[in-house]
């Protein structure tokens, strides 16, 4: 009897261990796929811009694309795929690149006015700085060497002449003769200007006295005078913004480059440079461009950001750095007469015939 009852004990001791064991199996079971549910997110489709979307483009179901996201991830200001009627006929604030989430800050209503930030190239300008705009041609250019974002030197060549401080014209003077001075009775004294016995006025000149007969003579210029040229350097390590024109209407980045490209293979060359430079730099620039001065740039590595102080080139500066001679007064010359330098034609040189006139 007693026996029996040590076996019915421990069955019910098997039965309860049986049971926990179950038991403890089941719960770690169902907590890990509780655990596993919460690992795995819920996601949901926003709203983001299909194409480029410019400052003041107004929002179209044609312009936009979609993406997933954690549902932990979604903000306040994102568009979900169940707002779209709130998102269609919205105006992009800022220009908006593919790809980019749009969000409520980005957008407004199509009623209220977006203020322009201005063109794109704009933020490219340092502050502080400005661009302007001067002509340029093929020379000046360094052989179309010089294109956007280059780093390049500005020379300048002048034209120099002697003026009269009072008239402001070139000198020599013309001079006339005066007559009909004098003091008539019971009259003001009269002064009057009467041209010379040539018949027109003549160029002032100087008085010299020829050594050999001790006679003096009045020497005139025998034609006007001569302007005096000189070269330098008038700003270092300007950057281009643009070579050529702008484009008209607002276009993309990647719209701008190929504007560029088709501009360089199938219009004419540029005639224009826009330069980074300081406001007084551009006051520079701008005297210099109305006053028929002669610019050229020259192409420059744009990490040497170094200075260096050069010397105006004139022609005396030109005979004492390079050691030119002023040829002497020989009694024999050359045949035939060379009054101008002339470049040699080669034989592969383009020759513009002129058609024949009608």
């Amino acid at each position: 009897m007693r026996r029996g009852r040590i076996i019915t004990f421990l069955l019910l001791i098997l039965i309860v261990v049986v049971g926990l064991v179950v038991a403890f199996f089941a719960l770690r079971t169902l907590l890990q796929n509780q655990t596993a549910q919460q690992q795995t997110p819920t996601y949901v489709q926003i709203y983001t811009a299909g194409q480029n979307i410019p400052q003041g483009g107004q929002i179209a179901e044609g312009m936009l694309g979609t993406m997933s996201i954690p549902q932990s991830q979604l903000t306040a200001g994102e568009f979900t795929v169940d707002r779209k009627a709130e998102l269609l006929n919205k105006v992009a604030k800022y220009p908006i690149d593919q790809g980019v989430p749009i969000t409520s800050a980005m957008v407004t209503d199509s009623s209220q006015g977006v203020a322009i930030a201005g063109p794109q190239w704009a933020a490219l300008i340092p502050p502080g700085m400005i661009a302007v705009s001067i002509p340029t041609t093929r020379l000046s250019l360094a052989a179309y060497g010089i294109n956007d974002g280059a780093h390049v030197n500005v020379n300048a060549c002048f034209l120099f002449v002697d003026v009269d401080p009072s008239f402001q014209s070139a000198l020599p003077n013309h001079t006339a003769a005066l007559s009909g001075t004098g003091f008539p009775q019971n009259s003001l004294p009269v002064l009057s200007l009467g041209i010379s016995s040539g018949g027109a006025a003549t160029t002032q000149g100087r008085l010299e006295l020829e050594p050999s007969l001790q006679q003096p003579f009045y020497v005139v210029p025998s034609e006007a005078q001569r302007p005096r040229p000189v070269c330098q350097t008038v700003l270092q390590d300007v950057v281009v913004l643009k070579l050529g024109d702008f484009p008209l209407t607002a276009t993309t980045t990647a719209q701008t480059a190929q504007q560029n490209q088709q501009q360089a293979t199938t219009s004419a060359p540029p005639d224009i440079i826009t330069l980074i430079v300081s406001p007084q730099d551009a006051n520079t620039l701008f005297y210099m461009v109305y006053t028929n001065v002669q610019i050229m740039m020259t192409l420059r590595n744009p990490n040497d950001q170094s200075r260096s102080a050069t010397e105006a080139a004139t022609l005396q500066f030109l005979l004492s750095q390079y050691n030119i001679p002023v040829p002497a007064k020989l009694p024999y010359a050359s045949q035939p007469r060379i009054d101008t330098l002339t470049a040699p034609t080669l034989p592969n040189d383009t020759v513009t015939v002129k058609p024949a006139s009608p």
